[in-house]
């Protein structure tokens, strides 16, 4: 098999130089501090299949004048004397032999390729980089062929250098189309728009009317957010706790290593239920999830009972009132601030680097349906009352405010039983480098939840990833079939009841 040939990257330049004014070292921003707190210290991995064998010599000829133009990807963390507690950015040296990993592979002797990425990874996620020895990342190219690509590489980057919408579109900008080597991907991030938007409340028609809907939004959006600022600050406080259940760890307790297993589904099947529903494909995603849990708790709580009730709507194994709540991460840059990508190859990368998110708290609905759209009709509900709020603006403004003041163990997020985001990824193929891309799969490790799951979808296709805490969660690849398993039955259920429909709108996340 031919090797792509080096494709030429056009420069990135920072918005936020590290040169400011003259002055080399800058401080971290509170929410890049956040990230080194013992609670949320942490790590991104992103798992990237190839459908080439991965030359190693191109990919780091193309690092030196890209990627480590980025100012965080070529600066080290070291103490600042003048702010207590603080850290400061200092420009270095990047010796790319130290950040690029070949290990050298003998396929013939490892039984399973897949199992062997799985260890690999997780051996990684027992490990950290020392900030003050070298800047927090590095890449892994492994040319091993696993079940669903010919190669693998592992990037990890520590969180502190940028939230996952920064660290996207950094990545995106060394990417190319596949049907046109010369041309970028199409943003992945779809144009803000008012229609579908529940904080939307322009109507035609009477103005009493308009007048009306004008204030119930204010006042829906001024309780809601004032009833979620109060539920976030209760989870601090630990006023309201999640229920103890097999997926729930120990509030405060480092987690120990994670196994990160994925697995990619057909896009076009979220489409299809969703259209079908008039829904979202995030509300889509959100309940196939709510399902999949409940199957995997369902049979985890027979087993230890020791008796089978069923699996039924009315005879289950779940206990009642089971509260099981996710920490949703939430990007929360306005539209002027993400870039087309067409404008990071014209005038270089100018999106503001960071961290920029804030997080919801929602509730999932553990409970067996004799009618797998329910899980639909529930997740529309709630992620519809969720958007009529500002929870996500409150909760940065607090995280910032914690971390500034010193105030410890006020991280929300580690307190809830899972972490959870789903991302729209590029609609074509793409390649990275001149290496076609089979499939995408970002993850993290590092955090105290026993759970994380995140979805990504990736031209024809829809990733989840699930990290699991390798103490608690023994056997995520049977919660990764659940996953799947009701997502076939929400199709079927679609199927069985006519509800097909076509619906131009297959991209409304």
């Amino acid at each position: 098999m031919q090797l792509p040939k080096p494709i030429k990257v056009s420069p990135i330049v920072d918005e936020n130089p590290i040169f400011e004014n003259g002055k080399e070292d800058q401080p971290l921003s509170p929410m890049s501090r956040l990230f080194h707190e013992p609670e949320s210290n942490l790590y991104i991995v992103v798992m990237i299949g190839f459908k080439s064998k991965i030359n190693p010599d191109f990919v780091k000829a193309n690092l030196g004048h890209s990627l480590l133009k980025h100012h965080r990807f070529s600066s080290l963390q070291v103490e600042d004397e003048k702010i207590k507690g603080g850290l400061k950015w200092v420009p270095t040296k990047v010796n790319l032999d130290n950040h690029v990993i070949v290990p050298n592979l003998e396929p013939k002797s490892i039984d399973s390729a897949d199992k062997f990425v799985e260890d690999y990874v997780s051996n990684l996620s027992k490990t950290g980089i020392k900030m003050s020895k070298q800047p927090m990342w590095d890449l892994h190219l492994l040319n091993i062929k696993t079940s669903d690509a010919e190669s693998v590489a592992v990037l990890r980057v520590h969180h502190s250098l940028g939230d996952g919408t920064s660290l996207v579109s950094l990545f995106l900008s060394c990417t190319r189309k596949v049907s046109n080597p010369e041309e970028l991907p199409s943003n992945s991030i779809p144009p803000t728009s008012k229609e579908g938007d529940s904080r939307s409340y322009g109507v035609k028609g009477f103005w009493p009317y308009f007048f009306f809907k004008y204030f119930w939004f204010v006042f829906s959006l001024f309780y809601n957010t004032l009833v979620d600022a109060v539920m976030v600050i209760a989870t601090i406080l630990m006023f309201v706790k999640d229920s103890e259940t097999p997926l729930k760890g120990i509030v405060g307790k480092a987690s120990g290593p994670r196994r990160i297993v994925h697995r990619s589904l057909s896009l076009d099947d979220f489409k299809f239920v969703k259209n079908a529903m008039n829904t979202t494909i995030n509300d889509a995603v959100v309940a196939v999830t709510q399902a999949g849990l409940s199957r995997y708790l369902n049979r985890k709580y027979g087993e230890l009972l020791l008796v089978n009730k069923g699996a039924s709507e009315r005879n289950n194994n779940l206990p009642k009132n089971i509260r099981l709540r996710a920490a949703i991460m939430k990007d929360l840059r306005s539209s002027s601030e993400v870039q087309e990508l067409a404008d990071i190859v014209k005038n270089g990368y100018k999106t503001k680097s960071g961290n920029k998110i804030g997080f919801v708290i929602f509730p999932f609905s553990i409970a067996l349906r004799d009618d797998p759209l329910d899980y639909l009709r529930e997740a529309k509900a709630r992620m519809d009352r969720k958007k009529a709020s500002l929870e996500a603006e409150f909760s940065y403004l607090l995280s910032q405010y914690t971390v500034k003041f010193g105030i410890k163990g006020a991280n929300c997020p580690s307190k809830t039983t899972l972490l959870f985001s789903n991302v729209n990824g590029p609609q074509e193929e793409i390649s990275f480098y001149g290496h076609p891309i089979a499939y995408v799969a970002p993850s993290c490790y590092g955090q105290t939840n026993g759970l994380t799951i995140h979805f990504v979808s990736y031209a024809n296709k829809m990733t989840f990833i699930l990290s699991v805490d390798d103490d608690l969660i023994p056997d995520p690849h049977q919660l990764r079939d659940d996953l799947e398993e009701s997502l076939h039955l929400m199709k079927n259920a679609v199927i069985a009841r006519g509800l097909t429909k076509s619906n131009a709108s297959d991209y409304k996340y």
